[in-house]
């Protein structure tokens, strides 16, 4: 029977889905961008450790993502965050770049886990380690949530430094993102070196993905 805590009075997430496994949660964020990378974290967390508020990172605010983002990196057993660039999606697709990011996210990791938890429900075998995918899993296991969360933070600081150098595309508030003012800027400039090519960019192109 899994371990369930109450986290704020209304959430309940997971402490594990096998108990007396080491697992890491793993998820990623940037998937459905136009612009900048796809980024995936790993985190192992301690059987008993609490984090107020803990969730899902799209149902949290800016501020409480940020303010959960050190408690989970000084908490945590191990947790790594990686990145996957808008050359290397053009070249294998979106898809499996949100996979080849969770591989080197598990791959930094400084503890091995013996299971991972995947937020999703497609998964690339990482080799050695068994793994189980789960939906809306960051909704459901702390591992996830806190992966979903590092993923987001890491993320939208990186395109906050790319806005500094592209800020007629508005980063720093659609952190690439497909909105109104993204694709605005876009029809009227044309992309940069940060934008997925393979992507429908302009409104008169096609979808690819």
């Amino acid at each position: 029977m899994q371990d369930i805590h109450w986290i704020d009075g209304m959430t309940k997430l997971a402490s594990y889905l096998n108990k007396g496994v080491i697992e890491a949660g793993c998820d990623e964020a940037g998937r459905g961008c136009l612009a900048g990378p796809v980024v995936a974290a790993a985190v192992i967390l301690p059987p008993r450790v609490r984090f107020p508020g803990l969730d899902d990172s799209k149902k949290l605010t800016h501020e409480r993502r940020e303010a959960l983002r050190p408690l989970i990196e000084e908490k945590a057993m191990a947790w790594a965050v990686a990145v996957v660039g808008p050359e290397e999606i053009d070249m294998v697709n979106i898809l499996r770049a949100s996979f080849i990011a969770m591989h080197r996210a598990v791959e930094a990791l400084q503890l091995r886990p013996e299971h991972l938890l995947i937020d999703g429900n497609r998964f690339i075998a990482y080799a050695g380690i068994p793994h189980t995918c789960l939906i809306k899993g960051d909704g459901r296991f702390r591992s996830i949530a806190a992966a979903s969360i590092l993923a987001k933070t890491h993320r939208d600081e990186l395109m906050a430094r790319l806005h500094n150098d592209h800020p007629e595309y508005n980063w720093a508030v659609n952190k690439g993102y497909p909105t109104i003012d993204h694709r605005d800027a876009l029809d009227r400039i044309g992309p940069c070196v940060h934008h997925r090519k393979t992507f429908r960019l302009s409104y008169a192109e096609p979808e690819l993905f």
